[in-house]
């Protein structure tokens, strides 16, 4: 039975990153006893609670399992407080879907070869793809001196030169991830932190 004298969990949000999802909440609050606290999840296709691998935690977080990584899903997850036989009660979430909620990282760049006039970047996805994702890369990329004249570029490749560059000038870029999901999802990922090249001379 839930009881009026435990408070239920506060600021109950899903954080998604590159697929990766938990569940995160605030602590509640008692003057004497260990709070634990209990997770369940439901799927947009069948309306029955079922437990996570988080019952009767300490934590404040519940990580999802694996059994939820379908992306195209929609997920409720609900999670109480307890203390002994006292509960407090469910807080829900808000109808979670990976596809459309999660926050895509930056590529990251492994090497950057110069020359007078280009330069050959090569990246990595920030994750693994699945059948049917077309992932681009957006490639904008700025004389040092002058920030304001931005060029942009789009690539499928991990591997990719930005060409017709001035020799011995300093270049800077950023790139971000562009995904078309097989719903026909456009998610754009977070920008790389810039990085500047100076080209060669010839």
């Amino acid at each position: 039975e839930s009881s009026p004298h435990l408070p239920a969990p506060k600021d109950v949000m899903i954080y998604s990153y590159n697929f990766h999802s938990f569940l995160r909440w605030s602590p509640v609050k008692v003057d004497r006893g260990l709070v634990l606290y209990t997770v369940h999840f439901k799927t947009g296709a069948f309306n029955q609670w079922d437990e996570v691998n988080c019952t009767r935690i300490t934590q404040t977080e519940c990580s999802l399992p694996w059994s939820l990584k379908e992306r195209r899903w929609t997920v409720v997850l609900r999670v109480r407080a307890e203390i002994g036989q006292v509960t407090s009660d469910w807080v829900e979430t808000d109808p979670f879907v990976a596809e459309r909620n999660t926050t895509i990282g930056p590529p990251k760049v492994n090497s950057v070869i110069v020359s007078s006039d280009s330069l050959l970047i090569s990246v990595t996805p920030p994750f693994g793809s699945e059948a049917g994702d077309v992932l681009q890369y957006r490639v904008s990329y700025w004389e040092s001196a002058t920030s304001t004249t931005k060029k942009e570029t789009k690539t499928s490749n991990t591997l990719f030169k930005i060409r017709n560059l001035k020799e011995l000038t300093l270049y800077c870029f950023r790139i971000q991830v562009e995904l078309m999901t097989h719903s026909d999802l456009q998610l754009l990922g977070l920008q790389s932190v810039p990085e500047c090249y100076r080209t060669t001379i010839s």
